[in-house]
């Protein structure tokens, strides 16, 4: 059998055989479908690139704990020549189908049991063909929800251990630590005493909305160039030519549109795209629509504000147009991700969920704390279409608005940071499946494969900022960290415990943004690069060349406490039978299997893991 990282696998477009009256109905014109016959693919590459570039933290294998936790380059790990095929394959049920190849992983075991050769040969070919039948079962198993879940405990249990690591090297260790446990995984809420409720409010309306005009002024014969009123039109002109780069400056953009980055960017994409002929959007409605909701972010929020909703955007726009991708994507889909990046974080109040909750209020009531601003970003912006000459989607089919609808949903929802594990582990098991399986084929055609990929572009965009030119990465970085200090703020006003990272007499920004990388964007854009490899390489090298500026900026922290190490429960997590490493469980169970036991039961027994 091949090695597993020689095994070519392909992503296409949808099923071919779709009748042009669907792909009418989806926005998309037979003449330009991504289904036509001469439609290119692409190859999943299955090898690493080796040489210099860092590996996450995904790659560890337990013998790499053994280092000092005072290496400050342990967060990453350099790309090893002398790593196996296993090596590459993290994710458990990959590592099944990987196991299915070779089901004693190259290991020798000499039986106990006393069998002659022909029954242990007549046994072994009996198991084997049973645990193929088995495993062929398990591969028809959507890799979104049960299987990627024993990636995401995997995962957790790893970060579990890296920040446990982190912590014991200084206090600002410790912090950057809780603060990347209490952001990016999805943890029970531990919810403080709120403050004195205040004046209970009616709940039956949607707060933010505000009655705007803009339509009165506008009109398709008075439409300015570039959807915006501006004194800078060829200024403005100039930095669009770059809309379809990665290195845009949309702080440029805000400068020369009258402070309308949103709007600008909206109007630009969807006329490059073609966007409001293909789905018969007025001109001026779309543009009455873009400043309403530009109008509903806060501009006195200095991170999660318009300008970052413009910078998710045209990010999106960028992914949405890697080759790897090319023809994939319907246009309603396109729409609705575009769309879902422009309204993610619409009325944002610049603090976060946990802060919403801990206070008892009102949004944190009314969504039952659960992914609260993100519901809340979703319904403000769902709600400002109803204002007058704002339905952008009022030429849609009934049809396709509640696809659209169910698309955008799903993407901010995906916006939540503390399903960060679960969308990272939701992709890296769908790309390492595909690369492991017999068909070796990724077809997407399946809804709950494509917002999956979908999900991940719109998050990928959201946490962009590291993968940009510095001089740009290190603004949203300033802009970040005053959000955060403003919230510690309040909480120290309010006799609140300060959030991690929010105190901004204790707070590493440069620790923090090492960390951040570490743990969090570079394990999720090393996966999305082997999705569209190799479009995203230059992104991954942005993305170390800053890390490496930042780590050379850190300040040395002084050596933590002797009983450092009796600090660190709040980031242990209670392993279960779901957590462990499925491979290794497998290979134990092997062993035993050359004793007699039968390797069907261990397999059925793993489905109703797997199911449950």
């Amino acid at each position: 059998h091949p090695l597993p990282h020689q095994v070519p696998c392909w992503l296409r477009p949808r099923d071919r055989t779709r009748s042009p009256e669907v792909l009418t109905e989806n926005g998309v014109s037979p003449s330009h479908t991504p289904l036509g016959s001469q439609s290119p693919s692409l190859t999943l590459h299955t090898s690493f690139p080796q040489g210099q570039r860092r590996e996450s933290f995904l790659y560890r294998s337990d013998s790499d704990y053994d280092m000092s936790p005072k290496t400050v380059s342990r967060n990453s790990s350099l790309a090893s020549e002398g790593h196996t095929a296993e090596d590459f394959i993290v994710t458990p049920f990959a590592q099944l189908l990987c196991f299915r190849r070779s089901p004693l992983g190259g290991v020798c075991v000499s039986p106990r049991a006393t069998l002659s050769d022909q029954q242990y040969q007549q046994l072994a070919l009996d198991t084997l063909e049973e645990l193929d039948w088995c495993l062929d079962q398990l591969e028809t198993i959507q890799t979104h929800r049960s299987v990627s879940e024993m990636a995401s405990n995997k995962f957790k249990r790893m970060l579990n251990r890296e920040l446990s690591h982190l912590s014991e090297m200084s206090r600002s260790g410790n912090q950057v630590s809780e603060y990347i446990s209490s952001t990016f995984m999805d943890k029970q809420n531990e919810v403080e005493i709120p403050s004195p409720t205040l004046k209970d409010k009616p709940m039956s309306h949607i707060s933010g909305v505000r009655k705007l005009s803009h339509s009165s002024s506008l009109s398709s014969t008075s439409m300015p160039r570039f959807g915006v009123n501006t004194d800078h039109e060829d200024e403005l002109a100039k930095e669009l030519e770059d809309l379809d780069k990665w290195s845009f400056n949309i702080f440029r953009v805000a400068e020369f549109s009258n402070n309308r980055p949103l709007s600008c960017i909206m109007y630009a994409i969807f006329q490059e795209r073609e966007l409001l002929k293909t789905f018969r959007i007025p001109v001026d409605t779309f543009v009455t629509y873009v400043m309403t909701l530009e109008d509903h972010y806060h501009g006195n929020v200095a991170y999660h504000n318009s300008l970052h909703a413009a910078d998710v955007t045209q990010s999106t726009h960028v992914l949405l147009s890697t080759p790897a991708l090319d023809a994939v994507f319907t246009d309603l889909e396109i729409l609705a991700a575009l769309f879902a990046a422009a309204i993610h974080d619409v009325d944002h109040p610049g603090v976060s969920n946990q802060f919403l909750i801990n206070t008892n209020s009102e949004l944190a009531l009314m969504y039952n704390d659960e992914s609260v601003l993100e519901n809340h970003h979703l319904a403000v912006g769902f709600k400002l279409l109803h204002q007058e000459n704002c339905d952008i989607f009022q030429n849609l089919t009934k049809r396709q608005r509640q696809s659209l609808r169910k698309l955008v949903i799903d993407m901010v929802l995906a916006t939540d940071m503390s399903k960060h594990m679960t969308l990272l582990a939701d992709l890296k098991t769908m790309v390492e499946t595909k690369k492991v399986t017999s068909s070796g084929v990724l077809l997407l055609d399946h809804y709950t494969e494509r917002i999956q990929v979908l999900r991940n572009m719109v998050h990928c965009a959201d946490l962009s900022n590291p993968t940009k030119t510095l001089p740009l990465y290190r603004q949203w970085t300033e802009r970040i960290m005053e959000e955060f200090f403003r919230q510690g703020d309040k909480e120290r006003e309010r006799g609140m415990e300060i959030s991690a990272m929010c105190d901004k007499h204790t707070a590493s920004v440069e620790k923090s943004q090492v960390g951040f990388i570490d743990y969090i964007v570079h394990p999720l854009w090393e996966t999305w690069a082997d999705l569209v490899h190799p479009d995203a390489q230059e992104l991954l090298d942005t993305l170390e060349e800053n890390r490496e500026w930042y780590l050379n900026t850190m300040p040395q922290s002084p050596s933590p406490p002797p009983d450092r190490h009796l600090q660190h429960d709040r980031f242990q997590f209670e392993l279960t039978l779901e957590d462990l490493d499925l491979s290794s469980y497998i290979y134990y169970k092997t062993f035993h299997l050359q004793t007699g036991v039968h390797l069907w039961a261990l397999v059925w027994e793993q489905l109703d893991l797997l199911t449950y």
